[in-house]
Parts: structure tokens; sequence; C-alpha cells
């Protein structure tokens, strides 16, 4: 059966609803509400708490030493050398003033200042102080100035350190330091009692106006010698010319 072809206007009018349907779908679009993307709120806002100060990293420096008003005035001499201390072994045992010696007392020993000098150490590392009186010999270790009590050692921060750099300031003395005073010589520490009599009978044979001991000690045995005279100038001449390899030879006052 023949179909009938369709007319030109048939084409024009079915174009035309396509477009209009094209115009109704568009304007359905832009008039569609489109989703909004998710913002979260903003956070609260916290109360800002104040930053504790950060800690120090070196020490605070230690309270300065009070002076008693006898001891202060013009320095009489200084001297920069290594400090340690002694403590238990010696406690309660006689020192060198013929007192007996309390540990925890602000005393030490030296070799050469008059016995009673009053004197003030710091310790140079961490600047701390201690007024101490002299009232013991020592220290008999090559290379040291002076021998702390416990008690002071632990004033100045040598107690832990064991042995540390200081300076020692004269403030007062009972005699004249650089002049005068009985002086000995002191040889030690030997390993046996064999080579400290072996030394005393050198001595003797060498000083015979010399008045020449041995004697054992906390850290060994020693042996004493006090020239005739117990000048200075005599003893330092003993310790140029003694020479020995196992033990060492001190210059120490006496008065």
């Amino acid at each position: 059966m023949h179909k009938p072809n369709p007319r030109p206007g048939q084409y024009r009018c079915a174009a035309l609803r396509v477009l209009a349907l094209l115009a109704l779908g568009l304007l359905a679009g832009c008039h569609h509400k489109q989703p909004e993307a998710y913002e979260p709120p903003p956070p609260e806002v916290q109360q800002e708490l104040p930053i504790p100060p950060a800690r120090a990293t070196r020490p605070q420096e230690p309270a300065p030493v009070e002076i008693p008003e006898h001891h202060k005035g013009k320095i009489l001499y200084s001297e920069v050398g290594l400090a340690s201390w002694y403590g238990e072994p010696y406690r309660h045992s006689h020192a060198a003033n013929g007192q007996v010696y309390h540990q925890d007392a602000m005393t030490a020993a030296n070799k050469m200042l008059p016995m009673g000098s009053v004197v003030r150490v710091t310790n140079l590392a961490t600047q701390q102080s201690v007024v101490v009186t002299i009232t013991d010999r020592g220290p008999f270790i090559p290379g040291r100035m002076i021998d702390l009590s416990r008690g002071a050692a632990k004033r100045t921060g040598v107690f832990r350190m064991g042995v540390a750099h200081v300076r020692m300031d004269v403030l007062k003395t009972p005699k004249p330091i650089f002049t005068g005073g009985r002086w000995i010589v002191q040889i030690g520490a030997f390993r046996s009692r064999g080579r400290a009599v072996a030394m005393r009978n050198h001595l003797e044979r060498a000083y015979p106006a010399a008045y020449v001991i041995e004697f054992a000690g906390n850290s060994g045995y020693w042996v004493r010698l006090r020239p005739q005279g117990e000048e200075r100038s005599t003893a330092e001449r003993i310790v140029r010319t003694l020479h020995t390899e196992e033990a060492v030879a001190y210059l120490v006052r006496v008065d």
C-alpha cells in the first residue's frame, strides 16, 4: 500500500516541537536549585593560656658569702691552684695544730701558710666561696694547693667534684707569710716501712745535725727531716737536692 509523503510543513512543525521541548528543559534546569557544598562551622575560639617560662639551662649563681666583719679588709696574698678535701679517715684524729679534726668544721690544710691563717677559698667553676682557718698540714699530693674539710668542700662544690681549681685569698695571718717561720722537709708516702727506714738512715748520714723520724700515715710510710735552725732556706735546699723515684719531698711550715 502506497504511503503518502509527509508535507514540508509537517517537518517544520516537528522541528519546532523538538526545539520547544529543549527550551522547556533548559528553563527547568535553570530554575533547579544546585546543592550547596558543606562548610563546617568555624572552630570555637580557645582562650590562650600563658606560656610558662623556659627552665634555665645553667645553674643559678650562689648567693654571695657573708664574710665576718673581722675577716674583711685587704687581701694579704692570693694564689690559684687545685683544691681537694679530706674527711672520714682523719675524723677525730689530731690535726697539725694539736686539736681534734672535725670534718664538718670550716677548716683546711695547707703546707705553706702560718697555722691559724684565715683564708677565703672560691671555686672558680661555681663561684661558691667559704672562709676557713688553716689548722692542718697538707695536701701531700703533687700539684695540690689546699685540702678542705668535708664541710668546707660542700660549701664550695668541691665535695662532688673531688678536685677543683680554686682561688685562695689570705685574709688574716698570725705571723708574716714570707719571712721567718719554722720549716721541715717531709718525704713520702713509701709503700713499705723498709723503704722509709732506708731513707731515714740516708738522711741521718747526709744531715747529722738534723732530726729525722719515720712514721706511718694514712697513705703509707713517711719520713720527716727537721733541719738545724728550721730555716726555710735550708729546707728548700734539701728539697732541691733530694731525689727519690718512690716518694716526693715537700717543703712544710710547722708554725
